[in-house]
């Protein structure tokens, strides 16, 4: 039993409490709960009672809440969401089995995506929800099975299990350089996007290359598809991981800036608690994209860079 029916008050009377916080008064909480006037002051005071704490204070015509109330309420709309989102994830799933992902946006996107519509094909049965999530996530607050990781295997308490390396290389649209790939020299003096997760990546790109700069400016970003998409509107080069960029290559939205990728030393990971229960719609999972990982890393791909006509 999760807690004594006393301290579980009816769906009914909290989503009168949660309404009369952000609506301020029992008619507007009437309407949009499709109930009378009195049917919303009896939910609440039946509330009240079963609480036993005062929630509610009248104010004229006004209705508003005690502090207490405003805080219980609060935690309420909360409670609210979090039973929306499970009944949801429910009926959204059926009888089929349910995996959760928190993802890495642009990643995600242009990497994860394709390859989940694989195992979609295989396993049809299991169905897959996912949020990007840019950040590390708190397992035990939230219902997810795994999450994709950006960077060393050093999430304390997880398994990692390699995706996909990491190579960068500078991107812009066609007609700013005349499809050219510059000399790294000759990008110093035009206009570069930064991405404010990955600070110093130009310093790093041009330090590669043989030359040591401090202080770079421009534009700031805090998702590699908005900077690609300003790339291509033609403010600036942008440094992009090799997903994104041989998709944008692709579809002849941005063109190389320099001669080749830069191989980084960090990786994408696909983490799980190390004591997760067992499941084994998500071993099946893990061992199908980690199974694409390695097929991607011994194929023998034609770099988009070196395929682009030379200066």
């Amino acid at each position: 039993m999760i807690a004594p029916r006393r301290f579980l008050p009816s769906i009914s009377s909290l989503l009168a409490l949660e309404a009369v916080e952000r609506l301020g008064t029992a008619s507007a909480v009437a309407e949009e709960l499709s109930l009378t006037h009195s049917a919303v002051s009896r939910q609440l005071k039946v509330l009240e009672g079963q609480i036993g704490v005062r929630l509610l204070q009248r104010d004229g015509k006004g209705l508003s809440l005690t502090p207490a109330g405003t805080t219980y309420a609060q935690s309420v709309r909360d409670v609210l969401g979090d039973l929306a989102r499970a009944s949801l994830r429910v009926r959204a799933g059926g009888s089929r089995d349910t995996l959760t992902l928190a993802m890495l946006p642009s990643f995600g996107t242009y990497w994860l995506l394709p390859r989940l519509r694989a195992f979609n094909r295989t396993y049809p049965d299991i169905l897959i929800n996912l949020h990007a999530r840019p950040g590390r996530i708190d397992f035990a607050a939230e219902s997810f099975d795994a999450a994709i990781h950006y960077g060393a295997p050093d999430w304390p308490g997880m398994t990692h299990l390699h995706l996909a390396g990491d190579r960068v290389i500078p991107a812009t649209a066609p007609e700013t350089f005349a499809g050219q790939r510059l000399p790294p020299a000759d990008l110093l003096d035009k206009p570069l996007l930064h991405l404010d997760s990955r600070p110093g990546a130009w310093e790093e790109w041009f330090a590669h290359h043989g030359l040591q700069v401090e202080g770079l400016r421009g534009m700031l970003f805090d998702q590699f598809t908005t900077m690609a998409e300003a790339a291509a509107q033609g403010f600036g080069t942008a440094l992009l991981p090799e997903f994104l960029a041989e998709a944008s290559f692709s579809s002849g939205k941005l063109v190389p800036a320099a001669a080749d990728y830069m191989k980084l030393d960090t990786a994408y990971y696909l983490v799980m608690p190390e004591n997760r229960p067992e499941n084994p719609q998500l071993d099946l999972l893990a061992d199908f994209l980690t199974d694409q990982g390695q097929e991607v890393a011994a194929r023998p791909r034609l770099n988009s860079a070196e395929a682009a006509p030379g200066p």
